[in-house]
């Protein structure tokens, strides 16, 4: 998972610094994200997901407050922030999770993990859900 996640990143760091400015801070309707706070919840979700998975390995992740991603993204206001600083933060912060998923003993990743759920998942859910849910807003940041 880490290698794909790893190849996620390589494939598309490059589009995304290329990316023109105003194009990432244009909104298509006032209650949709720009792609500027696209990939601010893309860091997001790497933090909140970090969290997870360090926590399972550790027997700690049974519960997790929701990620209320809507609050999150206006109390950042990515959409005010350097769109170079967001792709660099992106990048890093998701190789760095590459190194840890790699570090994730085999035994961690059937540890319960509650993510504001009715019930647990397993750290595996957990992190393959996480290179689900990149790639999928990766395709709505390059290729739309």
């Amino acid at each position: 998972m880490a290698n794909e996640i790893r190849e996620a990143v390589e494939r598309t760091v490059e589009k995304l610094k290329l990316m023109n400015p105003d194009d990432v801070s244009r909104k298509e309707a006032p209650d949709e994200w720009s792609k500027k706070e696209v990939l601010g919840h893309l860091i997001d979700s790497a933090a909140n997901n970090h969290q997870r998975f360090v926590r399972a390995c550790c027997g700690a992740a049974e519960t997790f407050p929701p990620y209320a991603q809507e609050d999150w993204v206006r109390v950042q206001r990515y959409d005010e922030l350097d769109w170079g600083a967001l792709v660099a933060l992106w990048s890093a912060y998701n190789r760095h999770l590459c190194d840890v998923i790699e570090r994730i003993p085999p035994d961690a990743l059937s540890a319960p993990c509650n993510v504001g759920r009715e019930e647990s998942v397993t750290l595996e859910f957990v992190v393959r859900d996480y290179l689900r849910h990149l790639q999928h807003h990766l395709r709505t940041i390059v290729e739309e």
